[in-house]
């Protein structure tokens, strides 16, 4: 049930997941404190059904974060056990498909344990802010699995292929620090300012003009290309993006400033 509170539109709990909208920002909470917000089928098909219908909502930028003193401690072992398919309609294999192919920017805040899929959904994300608790681990062959998520892929290129080999076939972790060092976090924040620092960033990019937004993250996650043919794919983007009106809205207030005199930070130009 969904519940209209000013200009926030928020559901209850449902099978430890909570989706909140509020101006442009959808935020995703895992709150399955007992389990240390493991995942179950049940929170897949949740946010599933969330990262597909994030266009329609109006969603400008996801949030994803959790309740409690882990992240997320990966998946429900014992639920997972029962998983006998993974076809398009099974509830994970709809999220990693999203996850790919998600035009949306996103914004993490992890505080403990980030485990298995914890760790795997956070290279998806465009910042990642972390607290000095954090740590993140990809234990998959120890438990006879592989890789999922495209983190065969994306973990080396984050971390280098050594350090993402022994966080596969040896259970090793990063802590706050090395992760940051590593990319795989943004930035480390006191646990009290994670959460406002992180819904201070998904405010400020959702306030960012969409379409730069979107098309700047889809060229960031295409394939590598030559230098040539890199160009050659943005200059359409960038073509587009220019003639929009927010566009043009925020080169005119970047010329005005500077016609007034008004010192330009970092942010105006």
């Amino acid at each position: 049930m969904l519940h209209r509170m000013d200009n926030k539109i928020s559901s209850a709990p449902v099978d430890g997941l909570r989706v909140q909208h509020d101006n442009g920002v959808c935020t995703v909470t895992l709150a399955r404190l007992g389990s240390k917000n493991a995942f179950t089928g049940a929170m897949y098909e949740r946010l599933a059904d969330t990262l597909v219908s994030l266009d329609t909502e109006g969603a400008r930028c996801l949030l994803v974060q959790a309740e409690g003193d882990s992240f997320c401690a990966g998946n429900d072992l014992n639920e997972f056990l029962s998983f006998d398919r993974f076809d398009d309609n099974t509830p994970v294999v709809r999220v990693l498909r999203a996850l790919a192919t998600l035009e949306c920017p996103v914004v993490a805040a992890v505080d403990g344990a980030a485990v298995g899929i914890g760790t795997t959904m956070l290279l998806h994300c465009d910042l990642v802010y972390a607290t000095p608790a954090a740590r993140f681990a990809a234990p998959f062959v120890p438990l006879g699995l592989v890789p999922e998520a495209a983190s065969s892929r994306l973990l080396p290129e984050l971390v280098g292929h050594r350090r993402a080999m022994a966080m596969f076939l040896l259970g090793e972790y990063l802590d706050a620090d090395a992760a940051l060092a590593a990319g795989l976090v943004s930035h480390v924040v006191a646990q009290h300012a994670l959460a406002g620092a992180a819904s201070a960033a998904a405010a400020r990019v959702a306030a960012l003009p969409a379409m730069a937004v979107r098309a700047t993250r889809k060229l960031c996650r295409m394939a590598p290309a030559s230098i040539s043919a890199t160009v050659d794919r943005e200059l359409p983007e960038f073509a587009e993006c220019l003639q929009t009106d927010d566009a043009r809205a925020a080169i005119t207030a970047v010329l005005s400033k500077i016609g007034s005199g008004t010192p330009l930070h970092p942010q105006d130009s």
